[in-house]
């Protein structure tokens, strides 16, 4: 039997995966410098406005707050301070952070219930590339600092006007 690995919550991922199918599907275009494009087949009513923004990526990060090893779980303090230094200079523009509790199986087989944080950042779809990297050093340094397993992502397209 094949075991899945699970790196998100699984509401998260729920609402991930509800998401990309409103988006029209999976996001493996956004890897090109050209913004995504609403799909053809999708309904009048989820064809973008013209004139109600422009095409954006929304970015959905999952941060879980337990630790491995007997450590104390991340504290509040301690993730708002990681956002300040590391998340806000990538993204000074703006993001949404929201509490939550978390569900995953960790590389043992054990499923962690745990606090976590579901952070939400939107740029220009032509500047995937960019901050696609910006994310992925995130992740990595959020993994490295606290000794965890994985940093859920999530990529969907979006129109977004401000």
């Amino acid at each position: 039997m094949r075991h899945i690995r699970v790196s998100v919550p699984t509401a998260a991922a729920f609402a991930a995966a509800s998401l990309l199918l409103a988006a029209q599907g999976p996001v493996s275009g956004l890897l090109q410098d050209t913004p995504p494009v609403a799909a053809a087949a999708a309904p009048a009513a989820a064809q973008p406005t013209a004139g109600r923004g422009s095409p954006y990526v929304s970015t959905h990060l999952y941060f879980g707050t337990g630790r491995h090893d007997g450590l104390p779980p991340i504290t509040d303090e301690q993730f708002m301070k990681f956002v300040a230094d590391v998340v806000t200079p990538r993204f000074p523009s703006g993001l949404t952070l929201q509490e939550g509790r978390g569900q995953w199986r960790d590389k043992e087989g054990d499923i962690n219930r745990e606090r976590s944080y579901e952070l939400t950042v939107l740029y220009p779809a032509a500047e995937f590339r960019r901050r696609d990297t910006d994310i992925e050093f995130i992740r990595r340094l959020y993994r490295e600092t606290y000794g965890l397993e994985s940093v859920g992502r999530a990529d969907v397209r979006a129109q977004a006007s401000f």
